[in-house]
């Protein structure tokens, strides 16, 4: 079952993750110095934040899979979307190992989708950029 991603760049991390957590009535399930994790059920969202010095608003979203299958799907879908895809493959990025790939639509948004494979002590350090995107998993730049 595919999960929606949200992830929002924020000034104050620790505001954030205390009206967050009030919002959601749960606790972040990842928390990390510049980083923080819903995985919700109500609504199905993976929903995340970052303090890591890009400007505050919508970073990116997303289409999480958990299964190869439901990956080629999504894969297909992306091609047949007439957009151009940047396919990253296997990578490092907020604090997990993922396959991924992205897609900006009409208005250049970025989109990801992607499969997580497990957890990563590093939030990464590739940066992703599309036509008019900031870098996702670039290094930490908040001081």
């Amino acid at each position: 079952m595919k999960r929606l991603h949200v992830h929002v760049s924020v000034d104050d991390l620790a505001r954030s993750i205390q009206f967050y957590s009030t919002l959601f009535a749960a606790e972040p399930t990842v928390t990390k110095g510049d980083y923080a994790k819903w995985m919700l059920e109500d609504p199905r969202v993976n929903f995340a934040i970052s303090q890591r010095g890009g400007e505050a608003g919508i970073e990116h979203l997303g289409i999480q899979v958990e299964d190869r299958a439901e990956l080629a799907d999504v894969y297909s879908r992306l091609q047949r979307a007439e957009a151009p895809v940047l396919e990253e493959g296997a990578t490092t990025c907020c604090y997990a190992k993922s396959e991924k790939s992205w897609v900006e639509d009409p208005q250049g948004i970025q989109w990801e989708t992607f499969l997580t494979m497990g957890e990563s002590t590093t939030y990464g350090v590739e940066p992703v950029r599309l036509n008019k995107g900031s870098p996702c998993c670039g290094p930490n730049t908040a001081t």
